[in-house]
């Protein structure tokens, strides 16, 4: 495996993202079997999404020219430790491996700290930042008990 080759591509992806105004600087780029599936890089403030990171973006379109809803086989290198959403969606599509360049301690140095998630996830949820609510309604199980017996249902 060519890990600097891929890595190398990961960066040039975050530095031109920067060079160009568009985003911050990360990029993510998805390999199966010795080639590019995917790429990605933060558009985050172009888009007004903020779920638009390098992995996120590069996860998206590696899986729709997989056509399937996993990276079986596949390895994700980003210029940057993931973010827990990020690591979130990387633990739902699965790849192989993630290899990454800079730390989130060097993210956090220029301005880029997802520390307090960390920290509000470690906490009871009635005690963070943003509050959550249950809402308890009798129809609130309706769509779980239908995919409970959903002859239909893809299990992931």
């Amino acid at each position: 495996m060519d890990h600097i080759k891929w890595m190398e591509k990961a960066l040039q992806i975050a530095h031109e993202n920067v060079l160009s105004g568009h985003g911050g600087p990360f990029g993510a780029v998805i390999v199966k079997d010795g080639h590019i599936v995917a790429t990605g890089c933060n558009e985050v403030t172009t888009n007004h999404d903020p779920t638009a990171h390098a992995e996120v973006q590069a996860i998206r379109a590696a899986c729709k020219q997989l056509n399937h809803f996993q990276l079986t086989d596949c390895d994700l290198y980003t210029s940057c430790e993931p973010c827990p959403m990020c690591i979130g969606a990387i633990y739902w599509s699965r790849p192989r491996a993630v290899y990454y360049a800079c730390t989130k301690e060097e993210a956090a140095a220029i301005g880029f700290d997802d520390h307090f998630i960390y920290q509000q996830l470690a906490i009871p949820m009635n005690q963070r930042s943003i509050q959550m609510v249950q809402i308890d309604t009798s129809g609130r199980s309706l769509a779980f008990d239908a995919w409970r017996v959903s002859q239909q249902r893809i299990s992931y």
